[in-house]
């Protein structure tokens, strides 16, 4: 009996083993990069813009964005440095602007995180206004923004602020605070 013939078995099972363990590497890798494209964007764009309009063409709203990303795990956009415009007959539009945000997957419901900006430029039937809040929560559908943090109203001369906010876009607009509310006001 040779020596090949003697140990063949072992040869064989040894090889055996050795790739399978080989083959389990290589799915374990396969596997962390699966996980790694799972949460990754499924598209995204640089220079984002958006806008929606009613059902007689009138824009209604715009959304631009510097940088977008569209996560298909929950269906969320990342916007970075976004800034909405919502827009009302016979009045200036609402500019709201913010370091970052998530509109949900529903397309309705938009987080800016951070330092916001809602802005409003004076027009022949309303006066400039100019709301410095953060964490920012919006209801596109019925133009309805809040927040639970400060926020300071201006309105050249008065200036308002208080924690929590509740604001209406739309006709009738409503700008509510919700407690430790403190204002300067002008009388002329």
């Amino acid at each position: 009996m040779s020596f090949w013939d003697k140990y063949q078995f072992y040869f064989y099972v040894t090889a055996a083993a050795l790739f399978s363990w080989w083959l389990q590497q290589f799915y374990e890798q396969r596997k962390a990069e699966l996980k790694v494209a799972e949460n990754s964007p499924d598209f995204f764009s640089s220079g984002y813009y958006k806008k929606e309009m009613d059902q007689n063409g009138v824009a209604k709203s715009e959304l631009w964005a510097d940088k977008m990303e569209h996560f298909k795990t929950d269906g969320a956009t990342h916007l970075q440095q976004p800034v909405m415009s919502l827009y009302n007959p016979d009045t200036a539009p609402w500019v709201i602007k913010s370091a970052s945000g998530i509109m949900a997957a529903d397309g309705d419901n938009l987080q800016l995180n951070g330092h916001a900006v809602i802005s409003r430029e004076a027009s022949a039937n309303s006066s400039a206004l100019k709301v410095t809040t953060s964490d920012l929560r919006v209801k596109l559908s019925i133009n309805y923004a809040e927040t639970s943090a400060w926020a300071d109203l201006v309105s050249p001369p008065n200036q308002t602020s208080g924690t929590g906010m509740e604001v209406t876009f739309a006709k009738p607009i409503h700008l509510k605070l919700l407690s430790k509310v403190k204002g300067r006001y002008e009388i002329k």
